[in-house]
């Protein structure tokens, strides 16, 4: 077959850059450290700036997953984070944007490394119920990828989850989930009313400090969970702006569509309690995600943060999908860059 001279010449190009990419490791590069990778920053609500919810928090190489949202996988592999490197999953709760993913995650990881051992998927009650739940779905085909690929390269007991479940104890608010080479990973509880139980968790390495805050409300047991934190990670919603959308909804005649988005604010902080919480955790910094409703336009980020950026004097940022926050060990500034738009 003859080619034209374009598609030659993309075919050259292609060639040429396919060895750098299939051995691109940001996260086996990165200086010793925690860093803070926001795979998913946006909400349930359709945004084509931002997927839905996932953290990657980078220790050692060693990837943990907070929370896995729909298209997780696939940003992941845009963000050039290898699969192989995850070395668990930890759940906040079970709402559908935080799950949507998991699945997938676990494939990928799987095909990518079939000899690591069985991804642990660390959670509340109700870990088990979906691990179960999902190993079930995907049976068929892992089935029919080892029928595919043979034995020795996809180990078929290492390609269902492993449901690892935690209770904290009544009357704490916090208990320790893992540790793992320096790194110690905290759950604590949140408010996300009626879902319960909802989490956060810390991430403390070598001095440096992070909190991812899951989805809650303003809560006094983040923020002392957070407390001195070099990064809080808070999701957050705008009143105004998701309030406009639910008229909209109404006045288009959908009117359920219009109430489940009038309910949402009673279990979302906004910008500004985001801000306050940093403030009174005393957080070295703050970035913003499971952004609600999308922002199509840069000048609704205003409306968003609305005063948040008075009443926190540290840094502040709506976080983007490919987000990295880099905290080097021991101490120094955070560095924050993106691993999608830096390609």
């Amino acid at each position: 077959m003859s080619y034209p001279l374009r598609s030659r010449i993309s075919l050259a190009l292609v060639k040429k850059q396919l060895p750098r990419l299939m051995t691109a490791d940001p996260a086996g590069e990165l200086p010793d450290g925690l860093h803070v990778a926001i795979v998913g920053s946006g909400s349930p609500l359709p945004d084509v700036r931002r997927g839905t919810p996932c953290a990657a928090i980078i220790v050692n190489g060693k990837i943990f997953v907070v929370d896995a949202g729909e298209g997780a996988s696939e940003t992941m592999a845009r963000m050039q984070l290898a699969p192989g490197r995850i070395e668990a999953v930890l759940m906040t709760h079970f709402h559908s944007d935080h799950i949507g993913g998991l699945g997938t995650v676990n494939l990928q990881r799987w095909v990518a490394d079939g000899d690591r051992p069985a991804l642990p998927v660390i959670g509340p009650e109700g870990t088990d119920r979906l691990v179960n739940g999902l190993n079930e779905a995907y049976a068929l085909d892992r089935s029919y990828r080892v029928g595919h690929h043979g034995p020795d390269v996809v180990t078929p007991d290492n390609g269902a989850m492993d449901a690892r479940v935690f209770s904290i104890p009544e009357g704490e608010d916090s208990m320790v989930v893992l540790e793992d080479d320096g790194l110690t990973v905290t759950a604590f509880v949140v408010q996300h009313p009626p879902i319960e139980p909802a989490l956060g968790y810390r991430f403390d390495y070598k001095g440096r400090s992070a909190v991812i805050s899951g989805d809650t409300n303003y809560s006094p047991t983040l923020i002392e969970a957070a407390r001195d934190t070099d990064l809080l990670v808070h999701d957050a919603l705008s009143t105004e702006l998701l309030m406009m959308v639910s008229d909209a909804a109404r006045d288009a005649g959908l009117p359920a569509r219009s109430q489940i988005l009038a309910d949402v604010p009673d279990y979302h902080a906004t910008a500004p309690e985001a801000a306050d919480a940093a403030r009174e955790a005393g957080a070295g910094a703050l970035a913003i995600t499971h952004i609600v409703p999308p922002l199509p336009l840069k000048g609704l980020e205003a409306i968003f943060l609305g005063d948040a950026e008075e009443r926190f004097d540290g840094p502040l940022w709506l976080a983007r999908d490919g987000d990295l926050y880099s905290l080097p060990a021991g101490g120094g500034e955070l560095k924050r860059s993106n691993l999608i738009s830096r390609r």
